[in-house]
């Protein structure tokens, strides 16, 4: 997977905003990750993950399906959002995820992101993203749930006391409402949204070519042929003929 440490020297950085109710940013991620086409340039590359809500007035805990919820929230009818599902659940085998939205438990996301933010100063963002997605939409997990929130920081390796401490004070709402509020001023619509190097911005699940595509641009472009000075014509100089004399 592509590293989550802070970036030392000349490298990439990538900025990532996403929501752990976002089905497409779990097949993003997968994507993302296969993008970079050689070993070396995955140690160059620094990524900063972001919160978003997609919908930040859901309850803690909703009373209903998924697709109860979407149906509603979208005003479709729920056999159209059953076939969106099985949409989304085939592009998601085929990034060797096992989606099951039959027990995925409806719930804001808002906690959640507090705890992502916790991970990411102690430099486990990325281990605590992949258990929170996974959780989400595999596991049938509840990401509005305390309990199941401080042990998911447990199991990448985070204090139990310091994230129930942590969620419970509420320390990193300031953090979440941040980034949020950064993606309203860059033009976040929508999500997975991907910025690399502050300059490209990649918009939605893209395939894997899409986020390589980019990466080599932004790359060749942090090392640009140097350009050549003028000087006297006459400067001595060797060549494929031979040196002057």
């Amino acid at each position: 997977m592509i590293p989550t440490a802070s970036r030392v020297g000349p490298g990439m950085k990538i900025d990532i905003w996403s929501d752990i109710a976002c089905p497409w940013c779990y097949i993003g991620k997968r994507r993302l990750e296969t993008a970079p086409a050689d070993p070396p340039r995955r140690d160059e590359i620094d990524v900063t993950r972001h919160s978003y809500q997609l919908d930040p007035t859901l309850p803690e805990h909703y009373d209903g399906t998924e697709i109860e919820y979407l149906a509603t929230r979208k005003g479709m009818p729920q056999e159209q959002v059953r076939q969106m599902f099985g949409h989304v659940t085939e592009q998601a085998a085929g990034e060797g995820l096992a989606y099951d939205f039959d027990t995925l438990v409806v719930a804001n996301s808002a906690r959640a992101h507090e705890l992502l933010h916790s991970a990411k100063e102690r430099g486990l963002a990325d281990a605590v993203k992949e258990a929170l997605l996974s959780g989400h939409f595999e596991h049938g997990m509840d990401i509005g749930d305390l309990d199941q929130l401080v042990r998911v920081g447990v199991d990448a390796g985070l204090d139990e006391g310091e994230v129930r401490a942590a969620l419970d004070d509420g320390r990193y709402k300031a953090a979440v409402a941040s980034d949020i509020d950064m993606a309203r001023q860059i033009g976040v619509t929508g999500v997975p949204f991907v910025v690399v190097d502050m300059k490209y911005a990649v918009s939605g699940a893209q395939p894997p070519e899409v986020f390589r595509e980019v990466l080599d641009k932004a790359l060749a472009e942090q090392a640009p042929a140097p350009r050549v000075v003028d000087g006297a014509q006459d400067a001595d100089a060797c060549g494929p003929d031979g040196c002057a004399i």
